[in-house]
């Protein structure tokens, strides 16, 4: 992997949401998003997630909710809920994971596979300023 990150392509960012059809014709009515994928029952995540976007070239939201008790999300919602994490597609998987520990990333979650993207696995990290970010297998 390049040392340039040529390997990381921006994904999508991630929003917390309590109710996933509430926030989904909010999203709509306020910013003119439409629902792409989704929702997606994640027992593995403990989550629920949708995809919006207002069309090609731009921005992808995954709104995520909590899927039943002590979900992972459920801390971020005590906060508020909003933006709290930035998704990149990665080439491998291993060699991404590798790159970002190598500068001071912490590893929060070892590989794992996600419904909503056909059982690609993803890895969860903590940058050192405390960006949570979330690792797509390509």
């Amino acid at each position: 992997m390049s040392s340039n990150m040529d390997g990381f392509a921006f994904h999508h960012v991630g929003v917390a949401v309590q109710d996933m059809q509430t926030a989904i014709p909010l999203y709509k009515k306020l910013f003119n998003y439409e629902l792409i994928a989704g929702p997606f029952d994640d027992p593995i995540q403990r989550v629920s997630v949708s995809f919006l976007s207002r069309g090609a070239g731009d921005t992808v939201i995954e709104l995520v909710a909590p899927l039943g008790p002590k979900s992972p999300i459920d801390g971020v919602l005590k906060k508020g809920g909003g933006t709290y994490h930035v998704c990149y597609e990665v080439p491998d998987l291993t060699a991404a994971i590798t790159h970002l520990t190598e500068h001071d990333c912490l590893m929060l979650s070892e590989p794992v596979p996600a419904v909503a993207f056909d059982m690609r696995k993803i890895a969860w990290l903590m940058t050192e300023a405390g960006l949570l970010v979330e690792l797509l297998e390509g």
